[in-house]
Protein backbone atom coordinates (compact mmCIF):
# COMPACT_ATOMS: atom_id res chain seq x y z
CA UNK A 1 0.00 0.00 0.00
CA UNK A 2 1.30 3.58 -0.96
CA UNK A 3 1.95 5.30 1.49
CA UNK A 4 -0.08 9.02 1.87
CA UNK A 5 1.49 12.17 2.67
CA UNK A 6 -0.07 15.40 3.90
CA UNK A 7 -0.09 18.75 1.42
CA UNK A 8 2.95 20.54 1.79
CA UNK A 9 3.01 24.23 1.03
CA UNK A 10 5.48 27.22 0.48
CA UNK A 11 3.35 29.77 2.67
CA UNK A 12 6.44 32.45 2.47
CA UNK A 13 9.07 33.88 0.68
CA UNK A 14 11.79 36.62 1.48
CA UNK A 15 14.20 38.99 -0.28
CA UNK A 16 17.25 40.91 0.87
CA UNK A 17 18.59 43.61 -1.67
CA UNK A 18 21.64 45.27 -1.48
CA UNK A 19 21.72 49.12 -0.95
CA UNK A 20 24.12 49.46 -3.46
CA UNK A 21 23.89 49.40 -7.45
CA UNK A 22 26.86 48.94 -10.42
CA UNK A 23 24.99 49.82 -13.55
CA UNK A 24 26.75 48.49 -16.96
CA UNK A 25 28.77 51.85 -17.50
CA UNK A 26 29.72 52.30 -13.96
CA UNK A 27 31.61 48.57 -14.22
CA UNK A 28 33.08 49.10 -17.78
CA UNK A 29 34.23 52.08 -16.63
CA UNK A 30 36.06 50.40 -13.96
CA UNK A 31 37.06 47.42 -15.97
CA UNK A 32 38.25 49.69 -18.83
CA UNK A 33 40.63 51.56 -16.62
CA UNK A 34 42.14 48.24 -14.90
CA UNK A 35 42.94 47.11 -18.61
CA UNK A 36 44.57 49.87 -19.58
CA UNK A 37 46.75 49.66 -16.59
CA UNK A 38 47.73 46.22 -17.31
CA UNK A 39 48.21 46.86 -20.66
CA UNK A 40 50.79 50.13 -19.63
CA UNK A 41 52.13 47.91 -16.60
CA UNK A 42 52.80 44.59 -19.48
CA UNK A 43 53.63 46.96 -22.47
CA UNK A 44 56.86 45.32 -23.52
CA UNK A 45 55.71 41.56 -22.98
CA UNK A 46 52.81 42.88 -24.96
CA UNK A 47 55.15 44.64 -27.81
CA UNK A 48 56.89 41.69 -28.14
CA UNK A 49 54.07 39.27 -28.47
CA UNK A 50 54.62 37.52 -25.24
CA UNK A 51 51.43 38.75 -23.93
CA UNK A 52 48.28 39.87 -25.10
CA UNK A 53 46.78 43.00 -24.61
CA UNK A 54 43.64 43.48 -22.18
CA UNK A 55 40.19 43.88 -24.25
CA UNK A 56 38.43 46.96 -23.41
CA UNK A 57 34.51 45.77 -22.26
CA UNK A 58 31.57 47.91 -23.42
CA UNK A 59 28.05 48.17 -22.00
CA UNK A 60 26.67 46.58 -25.85
CA UNK A 61 28.98 44.23 -24.98
CA UNK A 62 27.51 43.17 -21.83
CA UNK A 63 23.67 43.14 -23.13
CA UNK A 64 23.88 41.41 -25.69
CA UNK A 65 25.59 38.69 -24.14
CA UNK A 66 23.53 38.49 -21.24
CA UNK A 67 20.52 40.70 -20.80
CA UNK A 68 21.86 42.22 -17.61
CA UNK A 69 21.78 45.54 -17.21
CA UNK A 70 22.99 46.10 -13.05
CA UNK A 71 23.26 44.22 -10.66
CA UNK A 72 23.14 45.07 -6.71
CA UNK A 73 26.20 44.61 -4.53
CA UNK A 74 26.83 45.21 -0.84
CA UNK A 75 30.30 46.96 -1.44
CA UNK A 76 30.85 49.02 -4.29
CA UNK A 77 33.78 50.94 -4.11
CA UNK A 78 36.14 47.97 -3.89
CA UNK A 79 34.60 46.15 -6.80
CA UNK A 80 35.05 49.76 -9.02
CA UNK A 81 38.93 50.22 -7.90
CA UNK A 82 41.28 49.85 -10.87
CA UNK A 83 43.73 48.83 -8.38
CA UNK A 84 41.87 46.32 -6.13
CA UNK A 85 39.07 44.95 -8.47
CA UNK A 86 36.92 42.68 -5.55
CA UNK A 87 35.02 43.77 -2.66
CA UNK A 88 36.15 45.25 0.58
CA UNK A 89 34.51 43.79 3.57
CA UNK A 90 35.68 44.65 7.24
CA UNK A 91 36.26 41.44 9.44
CA UNK A 92 34.04 40.48 12.23
CA UNK A 93 34.89 39.14 15.29
CA UNK A 94 33.59 35.86 16.59
CA UNK A 95 31.16 37.18 18.31
CA UNK A 96 29.45 39.50 16.08
CA UNK A 97 26.91 37.72 13.50
CA UNK A 98 28.40 37.17 10.24
CA UNK A 99 27.78 38.95 7.09
CA UNK A 100 26.18 35.87 5.42
CA UNK A 101 23.87 35.30 8.77
CA UNK A 102 22.88 38.83 8.64
CA UNK A 103 21.09 38.95 5.62
CA UNK A 104 19.91 35.70 5.64
CA UNK A 105 18.31 36.84 8.62
CA UNK A 106 16.60 39.78 7.06
CA UNK A 107 15.33 37.90 4.10
CA UNK A 108 13.88 35.33 6.44
CA UNK A 109 11.99 37.84 8.92
CA UNK A 110 10.45 38.94 5.36
CA UNK A 111 9.50 35.16 4.17
CA UNK A 112 8.56 34.52 8.31
CA UNK A 113 6.01 37.50 8.27
CA UNK A 114 4.43 36.71 5.25
CA UNK A 115 4.01 33.01 6.40
CA UNK A 116 2.70 34.75 9.68
CA UNK A 117 5.13 32.50 11.07
CA UNK A 118 7.78 33.80 14.37
CA UNK A 119 11.23 32.25 14.50
CA UNK A 120 10.14 30.02 17.24
CA UNK A 121 8.03 28.02 14.40
CA UNK A 122 10.72 26.68 12.25
CA UNK A 123 12.63 23.69 13.69
CA UNK A 124 14.98 23.57 10.59
CA UNK A 125 17.02 25.48 8.88
CA UNK A 126 18.65 24.96 5.81
CA UNK A 127 21.60 27.17 4.24
CA UNK A 128 22.02 26.77 0.68
CA UNK A 129 24.30 28.82 -1.44
CA UNK A 130 27.11 28.47 -4.27
CA UNK A 131 30.02 29.53 -1.82
CA UNK A 132 29.74 29.22 2.06
CA UNK A 133 31.31 31.90 4.05
CA UNK A 134 33.18 29.80 6.24
CA UNK A 135 33.70 25.99 6.73
CA UNK A 136 32.33 25.55 10.23
CA UNK A 137 30.73 26.45 12.24
CA UNK A 138 27.69 25.43 9.79
CA UNK A 139 25.84 29.33 8.82
CA UNK A 140 22.40 27.75 9.10
CA UNK A 141 23.10 26.87 13.20
CA UNK A 142 24.25 30.46 13.11
CA UNK A 143 21.16 31.36 11.34
CA UNK A 144 18.90 29.46 13.15
CA UNK A 145 20.30 30.85 16.67
CA UNK A 146 19.99 34.68 15.89
CA UNK A 147 16.07 33.74 14.86
CA UNK A 148 15.08 31.88 17.66
CA UNK A 149 14.41 28.86 15.76
CA UNK A 150 14.22 25.04 17.06
CA UNK A 151 15.33 22.14 15.61
CA UNK A 152 18.56 21.60 13.76
CA UNK A 153 20.34 23.80 10.48
CA UNK A 154 23.01 22.65 8.16
CA UNK A 155 24.59 24.12 4.87
CA UNK A 156 24.47 22.77 1.19
CA UNK A 157 26.03 23.77 -1.80
CA UNK A 158 24.70 22.60 -5.28
CA UNK A 159 25.98 25.90 -6.76
CA UNK A 160 23.35 27.58 -8.77
CA UNK A 161 20.62 24.55 -8.06
CA UNK A 162 21.32 24.97 -4.82
CA UNK A 163 18.36 26.22 -3.59
CA UNK A 164 15.83 23.90 -4.97
CA UNK A 165 17.70 21.00 -4.21
CA UNK A 166 17.28 22.68 -0.50
CA UNK A 167 13.66 23.05 -1.08
CA UNK A 168 13.38 19.10 -2.07
CA UNK A 169 15.30 18.51 0.74
CA UNK A 170 12.67 20.75 2.97
CA UNK A 171 9.23 19.35 1.17
CA UNK A 172 10.54 15.91 2.52
CA UNK A 173 10.93 16.41 5.59
CA UNK A 174 7.97 18.01 6.48
CA UNK A 175 5.44 15.80 4.14
CA UNK A 176 7.54 12.53 5.87
CA UNK A 177 7.02 13.74 9.52
CA UNK A 178 10.52 14.90 10.08
CA UNK A 179 10.24 18.82 10.29
CA UNK A 180 7.09 20.72 11.10
CA UNK A 181 8.34 24.45 9.27
CA UNK A 182 11.94 24.67 7.54
CA UNK A 183 12.88 27.42 6.64
CA UNK A 184 15.71 27.85 3.51
CA UNK A 185 17.60 30.58 2.98
CA UNK A 186 20.25 31.02 -0.06
CA UNK A 187 22.44 34.05 0.71
CA UNK A 188 24.53 34.57 -1.86
CA UNK A 189 27.42 37.08 -1.45
CA UNK A 190 28.57 36.39 -5.56
CA UNK A 191 30.58 39.28 -5.83
CA UNK A 192 33.41 37.95 -3.61
CA UNK A 193 33.84 34.86 -6.03
CA UNK A 194 33.54 36.70 -9.47
CA UNK A 195 36.00 37.65 -11.08
CA UNK A 196 35.55 41.44 -12.00
CA UNK A 197 38.99 41.65 -14.08
CA UNK A 198 38.00 38.64 -16.93
CA UNK A 199 36.07 40.52 -19.22
CA UNK A 200 34.26 37.36 -20.55
CA UNK A 201 32.91 37.03 -17.07
CA UNK A 202 33.50 40.38 -14.93
CA UNK A 203 29.54 41.45 -15.67
CA UNK A 204 27.93 38.66 -14.65
CA UNK A 205 27.13 38.74 -10.99
CA UNK A 206 25.04 40.34 -8.17
CA UNK A 207 24.75 39.57 -4.16
CA UNK A 208 21.20 38.92 -2.67
CA UNK A 209 19.83 36.82 -0.05
CA UNK A 210 16.26 34.97 -0.42
CA UNK A 211 14.09 32.70 1.84
CA UNK A 212 11.12 30.60 1.87
CA UNK A 213 9.00 29.11 4.42
CA UNK A 214 8.43 25.32 3.55
CA UNK A 215 5.12 23.61 5.65
CA UNK A 216 2.29 21.26 6.13
CA UNK A 217 -0.68 23.27 4.59
CA UNK A 218 -2.69 21.90 7.45
CA UNK A 219 -0.88 24.07 9.40
CA UNK A 220 -0.14 27.22 7.44
CA UNK A 221 -1.39 30.73 8.18
CA UNK A 222 -0.13 33.04 5.64
CA UNK A 223 -2.56 34.64 3.34
CA UNK A 224 -1.21 33.24 0.17
CA UNK A 225 -0.22 29.48 -0.14
CA UNK A 226 1.62 27.24 -2.33
CA UNK A 227 1.26 23.70 -2.91
CA UNK A 228 4.14 21.59 -3.79
CA UNK A 229 3.00 18.96 -6.39
CA UNK A 230 6.68 17.47 -6.44
CA UNK A 231 10.09 17.72 -6.98
CA UNK A 232 12.79 16.70 -9.00
CA UNK A 233 16.56 17.20 -9.26
CA UNK A 234 19.50 15.74 -11.23
CA UNK A 235 23.09 15.93 -11.84
CA UNK A 236 25.41 15.01 -14.08
CA UNK A 237 29.39 15.70 -13.71
CA UNK A 238 30.96 18.68 -16.00
CA UNK A 239 34.08 21.12 -15.39
CA UNK A 240 32.38 23.61 -17.42
CA UNK A 241 31.47 25.62 -14.35
CA UNK A 242 33.95 25.76 -11.97
CA UNK A 243 35.06 27.20 -8.71
CA UNK A 244 38.58 25.25 -7.21
CA UNK A 245 38.76 27.88 -4.07
CA UNK A 246 39.05 25.96 -1.01
CA UNK A 247 40.61 24.66 2.24
CA UNK A 248 43.44 22.45 0.42
CA UNK A 249 44.32 25.86 -1.46
CA UNK A 250 47.82 26.37 1.16
CA UNK A 251 48.51 22.56 0.97
CA UNK A 252 49.10 23.34 -2.63
CA UNK A 253 51.80 25.73 -2.51
CA UNK A 254 49.92 27.64 -5.24
CA UNK A 255 49.35 31.42 -5.94
CA UNK A 256 46.32 32.56 -3.49
CA UNK A 257 45.72 34.66 -6.69
CA UNK A 258 45.58 32.35 -9.69
CA UNK A 259 42.45 32.50 -12.04
CA UNK A 260 41.27 29.13 -11.12
CA UNK A 261 40.00 30.11 -7.61
CA UNK A 262 37.59 32.05 -9.07
CA UNK A 263 34.49 31.57 -10.85
CA UNK A 264 35.13 30.67 -14.76
CA UNK A 265 33.31 29.06 -16.95
CA UNK A 266 33.29 28.00 -20.79
CA UNK A 267 29.94 29.76 -21.28
CA UNK A 268 29.37 28.71 -25.06
CA UNK A 269 29.82 24.94 -23.80
CA UNK A 270 27.40 25.46 -21.06
CA UNK A 271 24.97 27.30 -22.91
CA UNK A 272 25.06 24.79 -25.80
CA UNK A 273 24.51 21.76 -22.83
CA UNK A 274 22.56 22.65 -20.57
CA UNK A 275 19.58 24.27 -22.23
CA UNK A 276 18.45 21.03 -24.31
CA UNK A 277 19.23 19.19 -20.52
CA UNK A 278 17.09 21.89 -18.19
CA UNK A 279 14.17 22.05 -20.74
CA UNK A 280 14.17 18.40 -20.65
CA UNK A 281 14.43 18.19 -17.36
CA UNK A 282 11.44 20.08 -16.72
CA UNK A 283 9.14 18.24 -19.83
CA UNK A 284 10.13 15.02 -17.76
CA UNK A 285 9.10 16.03 -14.36
CA UNK A 286 5.89 17.72 -15.71
CA UNK A 287 5.00 14.24 -17.46
CA UNK A 288 5.44 12.70 -14.07
CA UNK A 289 2.50 14.76 -12.65
CA UNK A 290 0.76 14.43 -15.75
CA UNK A 291 1.04 18.14 -16.83
CA UNK A 292 1.99 19.32 -20.10
CA UNK A 293 4.30 22.25 -20.67
CA UNK A 294 1.44 24.55 -22.02
CA UNK A 295 -0.44 23.76 -19.19
CA UNK A 296 1.90 25.78 -16.72
CA UNK A 297 0.89 29.53 -15.99
CA UNK A 298 4.72 30.80 -15.12
CA UNK A 299 8.26 29.43 -15.06
CA UNK A 300 10.14 30.73 -12.61
CA UNK A 301 13.34 29.72 -14.42
CA UNK A 302 17.22 30.34 -13.32
CA UNK A 303 18.66 33.64 -14.12
CA UNK A 304 21.89 33.40 -16.13
CA UNK A 305 21.15 34.67 -19.43
CA UNK A 306 18.35 36.23 -20.89
CA UNK A 307 19.10 33.94 -24.71
CA UNK A 308 19.30 30.72 -22.21
CA UNK A 309 15.77 31.00 -20.63
CA UNK A 310 14.52 32.27 -23.91
CA UNK A 311 15.45 29.17 -25.88
CA UNK A 312 14.50 26.75 -22.86
CA UNK A 313 10.74 28.17 -22.96
CA UNK A 314 10.85 28.03 -26.86
CA UNK A 315 11.56 24.77 -26.61
CA UNK A 316 8.69 23.50 -23.50
CA UNK A 317 5.87 25.61 -25.09
CA UNK A 318 6.56 25.79 -29.20
CA UNK A 319 7.12 29.50 -29.49
CA UNK A 320 8.63 32.65 -27.62
CA UNK A 321 7.18 33.27 -25.01
CA UNK A 322 7.67 37.10 -22.50
CA UNK A 323 8.08 37.94 -19.60
CA UNK A 324 4.20 36.69 -19.04
CA UNK A 325 5.73 33.19 -19.05
CA UNK A 326 9.20 33.35 -18.16
CA UNK A 327 9.67 36.40 -15.94
CA UNK A 328 12.92 38.23 -16.30
CA UNK A 329 14.81 39.51 -13.04
CA UNK A 330 18.59 39.19 -14.11
CA UNK A 331 18.71 42.76 -16.21
CA UNK A 332 17.84 43.89 -12.87
CA UNK A 333 19.44 41.64 -10.52
CA UNK A 334 22.04 39.95 -12.48
CA UNK A 335 23.06 36.33 -11.95
CA UNK A 336 22.41 35.76 -8.14
CA UNK A 337 23.62 32.29 -8.13
CA UNK A 338 21.04 29.84 -6.64
CA UNK A 339 18.64 32.40 -5.94
CA UNK A 340 18.25 33.91 -9.39
CA UNK A 341 14.35 31.32 -9.60
CA UNK A 342 13.68 32.18 -6.19
CA UNK A 343 13.74 36.19 -6.68
CA UNK A 344 11.86 35.68 -10.04
CA UNK A 345 8.91 33.83 -7.89
CA UNK A 346 9.17 36.23 -5.20
CA UNK A 347 7.93 39.03 -7.78
CA UNK A 348 6.65 37.10 -10.08
CA UNK A 349 3.23 35.12 -8.93
CA UNK A 350 1.23 37.69 -7.26
CA UNK A 351 -1.07 37.73 -11.06
CA UNK A 352 -1.64 34.61 -10.86
CA UNK A 353 -5.18 32.54 -9.44
CA UNK A 354 -5.93 29.67 -7.49
CA UNK A 355 -5.33 26.65 -9.45
CA UNK A 356 -2.43 27.54 -11.64
CA UNK A 357 0.49 25.90 -11.78
CA UNK A 358 3.97 26.75 -12.22
CA UNK A 359 7.79 25.54 -12.41
CA UNK A 360 10.83 26.93 -10.37
CA UNK A 361 13.53 25.52 -11.54
CA UNK A 362 17.46 26.21 -11.22
CA UNK A 363 20.05 25.51 -14.04
CA UNK A 364 23.71 25.45 -13.16
CA UNK A 365 27.69 23.77 -12.01
CA UNK A 366 27.84 20.46 -11.67
CA UNK A 367 25.45 20.16 -13.94
CA UNK A 368 22.76 19.96 -11.62
CA UNK A 369 19.37 21.03 -12.47
CA UNK A 370 16.00 21.22 -9.83
CA UNK A 371 12.54 21.60 -10.26
CA UNK A 372 9.86 22.39 -7.67
CA UNK A 373 6.30 22.17 -9.75
CA UNK A 374 4.05 24.25 -7.36
CA UNK A 375 0.10 25.46 -7.48
CA UNK A 376 -1.43 27.92 -5.76
CA UNK A 377 -4.42 27.02 -3.35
Amino acid sequence: MQASFPPVVISGTGLYRPPHVITNAELVEAFNAYADRQNALHADAIAAGERAAMTHSSVEFIEKASGIKQRYVIEKEGVLDPARMYPRFAPRGDDQISLMAEIAVDAAKQALQQAGKTGADIDAVLCSSANMQRAYPAMAVEIQQALGAGGYGFDMNVACSSATFALEQAYNAVRSGASKCVLVVNPEITSAHLEWRDRDCHFIFGDVCTAVIIERADTATGSEQWEILGTQLATQFSSNIRNNFGFMNRAEDRDPNARDLTFYQEGRKVFKEVVPMAAAHIETHLGKLGLEPTQVSRYWLHQANQGMNQLVIKKLVGADAGDEVAPLILNEYANTASAGSIIAFHHHRGDLKAGDAGVICSFGAGYSIGSVVVKKR
